[in-house]
């Protein structure tokens, strides 16, 4: 089956390719692509250029017409696939159709966008160049061969709200749409969630597909092939299977989900009483408070561990002898203790999890936002609880796990869409078999480059932060100040505060007022700080005095990972061509006199010193340290990988089906 031609891969549960299909757990290359003229931005400017010429001839037809051709077309699409032609049709059919059902006139970037996304590329396009019409296109077409599509996006706000606001578009080409409800809300039982399913086109988070399709492989019901089939037949009882299969999967925000979210492991657990292991936990943490750092013990903060030294080693033996029971087993104290110092020194409230309700809540390191349903495991979950004072939570053991790498490799057709995949267009190639397209902006871009400066402390950073932004407003430019943590984003709002300086913070505490916040952040002289939260799936839209004192103006004080988390919140300030401006400020670990310090200007162009600035050895640096973080973490995303691959070989020699 891969070396079937992927314009033909329409995967339609049914007798052909079964009621769940999905690509075979030992099957990680992509259907085969037949050689074609041209660069693949060439191609999908060619179906672009088609599909707007099929537009207007759909446009010309009478409703009873445009009935009959929508038929044609999709016993069309059915019969011989999603070729250039064919993709080029159906793109025509839905761009009429979104001009007159959401008053949306597709522009010829958002075409070349949905036509990479229909050959199975990977789409970078810029924040504000209209990606969610590019995506509805997308899944319109791919849904009108018959394809069961989920349309993954950075959260279930922005699935409710982009099914919501496609749905006119969808009815209007007779098909149907949903959002997918999280876990935990009404109605989320197993037949609700199957009925979503059975829509044509569903909107969904990556997390709430992963766990559902560990629920149906847990459960024996993901099975591709007739088997299941053959098995209703010979009477035999059949689990129902809560999805439809990985048919097609497009990808909003690609790379937060397929590099960003990757590094973790999604685990689906089930609770167990252990009242014994709490009770080993609370031990374990009371003898790590105990210990003294340098002495007993060593912090190594960039991995997030603990190491023991000779005398910790001995007083830990020391005090373990009266305990007895677990404790006489040297390698699992100390593993017990270790994990133990790490919840004491290494993570910490409003950066690496938040108290809400009376339980921890993790916080997503990426994107700032709470990771909603995560733990840590090892034991860390609740020997960070029982730190906090609160009630240890419930143990949990694995029943099924898998990672995102490994359950997107699965999916038969697979591509997506971010403003920033061209960094790690090697990696996605090397994983999914996908390339990446760079669409062109549709206006020039006008942001404007404003030198980075580094400070000697944080709070010297801050105190500048709240001159630039008083300088700023009172230009009547709105501001957003992006920081690494909620722990930072509180504590530079009590800066402005000191200042009397109003704004609005964005960060995971907040998080339920993140419409409003980001709805506004447009206005003239509004200043917004956030985490990353504000990097993704927003679009700050500015007002008419904005736009006429120079636009968003983009404050980065974040010591982001990677590069293109920088593009990220760049890319907030001068969308689809407007006036904006963006700099960076940070606290590098080298002093470099070279990089700018003082200067408070306002000036709207990048200078020779400027250009110097960017080129200086500590921005030199910064950029290396991002490049080797790259490194490290796509490492661990091929460990991960690696292991996922190990498990799934571990069931099925134990004899069930991966």
């Amino acid at each position: 089956m891969a070396a079937i031609e992927l314009d033909q891969v329409l995967p339609i549960p049914g007798p052909v390719w079964g009621r769940y299909p999905m690509r075979d757990a030992d099957d990680r290359a992509p259907p085969w692509r037949r050689p074609q003229w041209g660069t693949a931005l060439f191609q999908c400017r060619q179906v672009a250029r088609q599909a707007a010429s099929a537009a207007e001839v759909w446009k010309g037809l009478e409703a009873s017409d445009r009935i009959n051709a929508l038929g044609m077309l999709r016993q069309r699409l059915r019969r011989s696939g999603l070729g250039l032609t064919n993709a080029a049709q159906a793109l025509g059919a839905a761009s009429a159709y979104a001009e007159e059902t959401l008053g949306w006139s597709p522009r010829p970037t958002q075409l070349v966008a949905a036509a990479a996304l229909l050959s199975n590329r990977m789409a970078e396009m810029a924040t504000g160049e209209g990606k969610t019409l590019a995506t509805g296109l997308a899944a319109a077409v791919a849904a009108l061969t018959g394809m069961p599509v989920h349309v993954v996006t950075a959260n279930d706000y922005l699935a409710a709200r982009d099914a919501a606001r496609l749905t006119p578009l969808f009815g209007a080409l007779g098909l149907s749409v949903a959002a997918l409800p999280p876990v935990g809300t009404e109605p989320s039982d197993g037949a609700a969630r199957r009925a979503v399913y059975a829509h044509d086109i569903v909107y969904a988070t990556a997390k709430e597909l992963a766990f559902d399709f560990l629920r149906d492989r847990q459960a024996g019901a993901a099975c591709a092939g007739p088997e299941p089939a053959a098995a209703a037949l010979a009477g035999q009882s059949v689990p129902v299977p809560l999805m439809r299969g990985l048919c097609m999967a497009l990808l909003d925000e690609a790379d937060s989900i397929l590099l960003d979210e990757a590094e973790v492991p999604l685990i689906l657990s089930r609770a167990v009483p252990n009242v014994a292991r709490r009770a080993f936990l609370w031990q374990a943490l009371a003898l790590a408070r105990g210990l003294a750092e340098g002495l007993e013990f060593t912090l190594h903060p960039a991995d997030r561990r603990a190491t023991l030294t000779a005398a910790g080693e001995e007083r830990l033996a020391t005090q373990a002898a009266c305990l007895g029971g677990p404790w006489q087993r040297r390698r699992y104290r100390r593993e017990a203790v270790l994990v133990a110092l790490a919840a004491l020194h290494l993570y910490r409230r409003n950066e690496h999890y938040v108290l809400r309700d009376g339980a921890i809540e993790l916080l997503d390191e990426i994107t700032g936002r709470i990771a909603a349903g995560r733990v840590w495991s090892r034991g860390l979950h609740t020997l960070v609880a029982l730190k906090e004072g609160l009630r240890a939570p419930a143990e949990t053991e694995t029943v099924s796990q898998t990672t995102f790498q490994r359950f997107f490799q699965r999916y038969w057709r697979l591509c997506g869409l971010s403003g920033t995949l061209w960094e790690a267009r090697a990696e996605l190639h090397a994983v999914y078999g996908a390339t990446v397209v760079r669409v062109p902006l549709h206006r020039p871009c006008r942001r404007v480059e404003w030198p980075p400066r580094q400070f000697e402390s944080e709070q010297a950073m801050f105190d500048a932060v709240a001159r630039r932004v008083a300088a700023l407003r009172a230009c009547g430019r709105p501001v957003l100040v992006g920081t690494d943590s909620v722990a930072d984003s509180e504590r530079l709002s009590a800066c402005l505060q000191a200042q009397r300086i109003d704004h609005a913070v964005l960060n995971a505490l907040h998080h339920a007022a993140e419409a409003g916040i980001v709805a506004g952040a447009g206005r003239s002289g509004q200043v917004t700080v956030a985490t990353r939260m504000a990097g993704r799936g927003t679009d700050i839209e500015l007002d008419a005095a904005a736009h006429a004192a120079g636009g968003l103006h983009v404050l980065s004080c974040q010591n982001n990972p990677s590069q293109r988390l920088d593009r990220q919140l760049a890319g907030r300030a001068g969308r689809h061509g407007d006036p904006g401006s963006h700099e960076e400020w940070f606290l590098p670990r080298i002093s470099a006199s070279s990089v700018s310090r003082t200067s408070d200007s306002l000036s709207p162009w990048i200078s020779l010193t400027a250009l110097r600035a960017r080129l200086s050895g500590a921005c030199l640096r910064r950029r290396w340290t991002q490049r080797r973080e790259e490194r490290r973490r796509a490492a661990l995303r091929h460990r991960l990988l690696e292991q996922d691959l190990q498990w799934e070989r571990r069931l099925a020699f134990a004899g069930r089906d991966a």
